[in-house]
């Protein structure tokens, strides 16, 4: 009996809180490269990032909708400020706000769109 009692108080205490933080799920941003202005022609590309409950994501650039760049990022929100930070060095760390489907940047300038 004792043991059922330490089992049902360790497995209680192991819980990870819930998060229904409004920004989980996937958000992107499409906009064209021009490549060859000699030529005109442009290709596109998209990036994506998926925000998950536990703070992580992942971040997906496309060009011609094949995958060209990925890696991992923590997020962390403060007084509605959502801190993006990449697992890759070569990437900065981005501050950005939700306003209703949108990601923007502090000067209103838009970051991503849910998808």
């Amino acid at each position: 009996m004792l043991a059922i009692v330490g089992f049902i108080a360790v497995s209680n205490c192991s819980r990870i809180p819930e998060n229904n933080d409004p920004v989980l799920g996937i958000w992107v941003k499409a906009e064209l490269l021009n490549e060859d202005s000699s030529k005109k022609t442009t290709t596109p590309i998209s990036e994506e990032w998926i925000f998950n409950d536990v703070y992580l994501g992942r971040y997906h650039r496309y060009s011609n909708n094949e995958i060209v760049f990925y890696t991992d990022f923590r997020w962390d929100v403060v007084d509605g400020v959502y801190t993006i930070s990449y697992s890759e060095e070569d990437l900065s760390s981005v501050q950005v706000s939700l306003n209703n489907e949108l990601l923007e940047f502090e000067n209103g300038d838009v970051f991503a769109t849910r998808k």
